[in-house]
């Protein structure tokens, strides 16, 4: 009797925490795994999407007091010239990646849901920014992908990842201690293990 009790206790506590971190990590999962569910289905279906990408095109010089920074031809952007595109165009260069050529500074900007690039001749300080925007189903089909979210959205992801794992383990055990009164259990999880195996050996080469 006694152990019947110590066991059915036991059993209440693991139930209560497991219960209590399910939900804790199913709440904080949620909106995540309803982008990533419905960005799945519009990376998976992207031919039935239809983009219609616009593109901006601005032009300008650099002033010449700020061309010497070019001479350098190798490392980041200088800070002069960051400063003079956020100030005069409104364009963030210091998470750009910065290509150094003979004739040009180029740097690529880019971004969730489209693209973006600025140029410097050396020579007489023409500047071109270009920006693409493909609407906002790519943008949150990057969002999914990780492509050009900078070091915040990658740390969001890898968080949101751990709280998914808590989900899915938290509600294995769930299910084990449950089984016994729904017979059905094991054979649905074999089946959503069995079943994508199938399609990858059978159907995928």
């Amino acid at each position: 009797m006694a152990a019947g009790v110590e066991q059915q206790g036991r059993r209440s506590f693991w139930l209560k925490h497991l219960h209590q971190w399910h939900w804790v990590s199913s709440a904080l999962c949620l909106i995540g795994m309803l982008l990533f569910a419905i960005t799945g289905i519009t990376l998976n279906n992207a031919r039935l999407v239809e983009a219609k990408p616009t593109t901006v095109t601005k032009e300008a010089t650099l002033p010449e007091g700020l061309r010497g920074a070019l001479s350098v031809g190798q490392g980041p952007v200088p800070a002069g010239i960051v400063d003079w595109f956020a100030a005069e165009m409104g364009v963030d260069l210091s998470a750009g990646v910065p290509e150094w050529s003979d004739d040009e500074l180029y740097i690529a900007l880019p971004r969730p849901g489209g693209d973006g690039w600025a140029t410097i001749a050396r020579e007489d300080g023409a500047v071109l920014h270009e920006v693409t925007d493909r609407g906002w189903v790519s943008y949150l089909n990057d969002l999914h992908k990780g492509r050009g979210t900078g070091t915040v959205w990658s740390w969001f992801l890898d968080i949101f990842a751990v709280a998914c794992l808590i989900f899915c383990i938290t509600g294995l055990f769930l299910l084990h201690l449950h089984a016994g009164k729904r017979p059905s259990t094991w054979p649905l999880v074999g089946l959503g293990l069995v079943a994508p195996m199938l399609l990858l050996i059978l159907l995928i080469h």
